[in-house]
């Protein structure tokens, strides 16, 4: 086959290129330029789509002899993930960019240039395994290395799109793919993983959020706002943006007075129309009633209710469900409650270790146990 390799400048996608290469693949590797104004280095684990990882995925390039090609998709990724970003935020969502990147660009832009090209597969450094179903058709399934598993961020994925995915390292551990690494002759062996939003090289995504809302011309949000005691509506304190909070968040809410048995407040909910945060104790973060919509299914719909697993956070735990489908409505009865979950997340959806599908959290309900 023909496989485009896309080339982050980081381990696993050198790996995973190489590993194209082994399986008798002609491959092509291509570095994606997201950032438009790009620094020349990145900080520790923070940030990607620096000069630096340009110039290591070249070198990977070179050390496995394949041709190379950057890529610049700069405005794609501002107007698809960023502004997206900035729109969740702005709403009092809470969003998970790296779906969209994957939903948007990997798997959108890129695959399909790469067909228009001619090639017939990416290939990426994901951690997540690729089998053929009953059916014929192609699943997805969660990586051997349970610590590494991405197969949450690669939810949004359709069944066309997994059709020509590869996704060579699911079967391995990550410590073994740094090893094989070091052992290819590949300077990446060592390189840190990026962990921090791509496009917040500097961690602070509060900062980056105010900078950017409160700049936006012709922006209708009102920003700032109070904090209020969701139980009293007793006004607790202010704030300088809504952005700046997200559901379960317990730090840095900048209220002075202690509550009268001392416990912690969490932020409970955001209504970004008028600026309120409301805050309260850890069990009114408890929900057992998600309702979501936007799915996207990794192969049919699946038809009424099924019992499923659940993952809420990239690397969060699986929740034992119920789920019922109806057109693009999707409701999820938890069996047992789980917390901070915020609108704007994914959902997505387990049959086993095999991804059936995600969809976008829209709203939820409190825990009858909780609320009565």
């Amino acid at each position: 086959m023909r496989v485009l390799a896309a080339l982050s400048g980081g381990v696993d996608s050198a790996v995973a290129a190489a590993r194209a290469v082994d399986a008798g693949h002609q491959v092509t590797g291509i570095h994606l330029a997201l950032a438009r104004h790009p620094t020349s280095y990145r900080s520790g684990a923070r940030g990607c789509c620096t000069l630096e990882d340009a110039h290591d995925a070249r070198r990977a390039a070179d050390v496995l002899g394949i041709p190379f090609y950057v890529w610049d998709l700069s405005e794609r990724f501002h107007e698809d993930v960023v502004e997206d970003f900035l729109d969740e935020y702005a709403a009092g969502r809470t969003p998970h960019p790296c779906l969209r990147c994957n939903e948007r660009i990997k798997f959108a832009a890129v695959l399909d240039r790469a067909l228009g090209l001619g090639f017939d597969a990416v290939a990426t450094g994901h951690y997540a395994r690729l089998r053929t179903g009953r059916d014929g058709g192609v699943e997805l399934h969660r990586a051997a290395d349970g610590g590494k598993d991405q197969s949450y961020v690669l939810g949004v994925l359709t069944q066309p799109q997994l059709a020509h995915a590869l996704f060579p390292l699911g079967d391995s551990l990550k410590s073994d793919v740094r090893r094989e690494a070091a052992g290819r002759g590949l300077l990446v062996a060592d390189k840190p993983d990026s962990h921090d939003l791509c496009f917040v090289s500097d961690g602070d995504t509060a900062g980056w959020l105010r900078e950017r809302l409160t700049e936006r011309p012709g922006d209708p949000v009102r920003h700032a706002g109070d904090i209020v005691d969701d139980a009293t509506g007793e006004v607790l304190g202010h704030h300088r943006g809504s952005y700046g909070f997200t559901v379960g968040q317990r730090k840095g809410l900048g209220i002075e007075r202690p509550t009268a048995d001392g416990r912690p407040r969490f932020v409970l909910a955001i209504e970004p129309s008028s600026g309120t945060v409301r805050v309260g104790p850890r069990e009114g973060l408890s929900v057992d009633r998600i309702t979501a919509g936007r799915p996207r299914w990794s192969g049919e719909a699946p038809p009424g209710a099924l019992s499923a697993g659940v993952q809420l956070r990239a690397h969060g735990a699986e929740h034992r469900a119920v789920v019922s489908v109806t057109g693009n409505d999707v409701e999820i009865r938890l069996l047992e409650p789980a917390q901070g979950v915020a609108p704007g997340q994914s959902a997505v959806i387990y049959a086993g270790t095999r991804v059936v599908g995600s969809a976008t959290i829209e709203s939820t309900r409190h825990a009858r146990s909780v609320t009565g």
